[in-house]
């Protein structure tokens, strides 16, 4: 079952058995409560665009949106969307969802060990009707980036950015990282090979004017109807 669900600022498509929508939006106030909190004791986290080393006494979460914010190079809250998609996502999977995807901003969790076509939304004629061929039986962020397209401040010139990344949070701060060094078609390439070189990152892709990078292992790009895919 797909549906729509939203809470303050997070916006999310959820996809998963009919009887886990519960568990998945409680998830998602769970995780923001837990958010909340940290930006409640310490505003900082809550607006710098710096790297921002955990706490000992963080929770998991926030732990997890500092240590990516340090291998990224930007603040913890570039990790915002994925981090709540990747906690509602793992509790699905703890619930016994056969499949659990979340997309929260254009930032996806998924966990689907049958193949799901994952769309590449950009303002750009290449990627029109394209998407990723995506299976994983573990947890698999797809995050993205972009000046053109969303409300998340990107600080670069990319159509779009988008990282792979086994952690979720890691994924959409590297997304984030990857849109704000790309300046323009000159720096492209550099720029994808410096986020795909990063610990923990799959791959990476870049797109800016007329010109494509791409950096590592992405899944297999297919046609496909982008009206019926996520």
């Amino acid at each position: 079952m797909r549906t729509f669900f939203r809470v303050k600022e997070t916006c999310a498509t959820i996809i998963c058995d009919e009887d886990l929508i519960r568990v998945a939006q409680e998830a998602i106030f769970e995780a923001r409560a837990i958010i909340e909190r940290k930006v409640g004791d310490d505003p900082f986290f809550g607006i710098t665009y710096e790297p921002l080393p955990p706490e000992s006494s963080d929770q998991p979460l926030i732990r997890r949106m500092c240590e990516a914010s340090v291998l990224a190079g930007v603040g913890p809250m570039a990790g915002v969307a994925g981090a709540v998609a990747e906690f509602a996502v793992g509790k699905l999977v703890e619930a016994g969802a056969k499949e659990a995807v979340v997309e929260n901003g254009g930032d996806i969790a998924l966990y689907s060990p049958k193949g799901r076509p994952v769309g590449i939304f950009a303002d750009h004629p290449v990627f029109r009707d394209l998407a990723f061929d995506v299976a994983s039986d573990s947890v698999l962020g797809i995050c993205s980036s972009s000046r053109k397209i969303g409300p998340s401040v990107s600080l670069g010139e990319s159509n779009i950015s988008t990282v792979v990344s086994d952690n979720v949070v890691l994924a959409d701060c590297c997304a984030t990282a990857l849109g704000n060094m790309v300046k323009g078609e000159e720096n492209l390439a550099e720029s994808c090979e410096k986020i795909g070189s990063i610990e923990g990152v799959r791959g990476c892709m870049s797109c800016c004017g007329d010109k494509i990078a791409v950096y590592g292992d992405l899944p297999e790009m297919i046609k496909a109807d982008i009206s019926r895919v996520l």
